[in-house]
């Protein structure tokens, strides 16, 4: 068994709250380092990447190298996602870390958050980690996020305001973003491994939502997620542990793995079919119908 990538989420806190995102039920939490050891010493044997993130925003902690040191240890690369409201001097430095692959930005945190930053300082410490990226030879990714395209473009008058800024600041010719736009999932190139990644809004799993059917979904055969207080989920839009596994505080990842209710929900969907109530109610997996994917 060996899965593309697994989310482990260092802490549940984001301190935003998004519109996209749903209600944080959970109690604030953030993975200790002997557990996120631990965990990233069992997963070595199944993936070769992890993603810190789930719910949480990884950038918060102040110690997030520490969590890397650990995750280049166990031979794992990793992939973080942020909103991009915690990039201070330390933390960027931080980022220019050996096992570091991909840094997602959501851009759309500052559109869907009443903040008092104002738009030029919450780009300012994006923009200048993407130049301290490309001022040496490293080979990471950046990935400028804008998950929020709809039918009606309630967006727009956002993303036109990011468009002539990004393409002031790497000197790219005027209104060539958005002569680019497919309004579909795509990536607009800006410099060398910083892209601008366009996808739709998404309507995260909720066992209130209505029941959408069966279909296939790669939990548990192409991605796993394990919750900042040690629970281990099929995928990584289960930040509530409805689907729970099991509990890496009690039990090793190989036996919870193997376990009923685990083998139930991989075959299942081996099968298109969706044992889990939750998964029923999930329109994120008509996605997989296009070949789309987490990135």
């Amino acid at each position: 068994m060996k899965f593309s990538r697994a989310y482990v989420e260092i802490t549940n806190i984001c301190g935003l709250s998004c519109s996209f995102c749903p209600p944080k039920n959970q109690p604030i939490t953030t993975m200790p380092l002997s557990l996120f050891k631990s965990t990233t010493e069992q997963l070595r044997s199944y993936t070769d990447e992890i993603a810190l993130h789930v719910m949480g925003d990884p950038m918060v902690l102040s110690n997030v190298k520490e969590y890397l040191d650990i995750a280049y240890d166990a031979g794992l690369k990793v992939m973080i996602t942020t909103s991009g409201f915690y990039l201070d001097d330390l933390r960027r430095e931080a980022l220019f870390h050996p096992t570091l692959r991909q840094i997602n930005i959501s851009l759309n945190s500052f559109n869907k958050n009443s903040v008092s930053r104002t738009f030029e300082a919450y780009m300012e410490p994006i923009l200048a980690l993407c130049d301290e990226k490309l001022s040496g030879s490293n080979d990471f990714f950046i990935n400028l996020r804008l998950w929020n395209l709809d039918e009606i473009y309630s967006e727009s008058h956002f993303n036109e305001r990011l468009f002539e800024l990004l393409e002031k600041h790497f000197s790219l010719e005027k209104g060539v973003i958005s002569s680019q736009i497919s309004g579909e999932r795509q990536s607009i190139r800006l410099a060398s491994k910083i892209l601008l990644h366009f996808d739709r809004y998404f309507e995260w799993p909720n066992l209130h939502n209505a029941v959408v059917g069966n279909g296939y979904c790669q939990g548990l055969s192409k991605q796993i997620a394990v919750l900042s207080d040690g629970r281990v989920v099929p995928c990584c839009l289960d930040g509530d542990g409805v689907m729970e596994l099991g509990n890496l505080f009690e039990t090793n990842l190989g036996k919870i793995l193997i376990s009923e209710r685990a083998v139930a929900i991989r075959e299942g969907f081996a099968r298109s079919v969706c044992t889990e109530e939750l998964c029923q109610k999930c329109t994120y997996k008509e996605r997989f119908k296009q070949g789309g994917s987490d990135d």
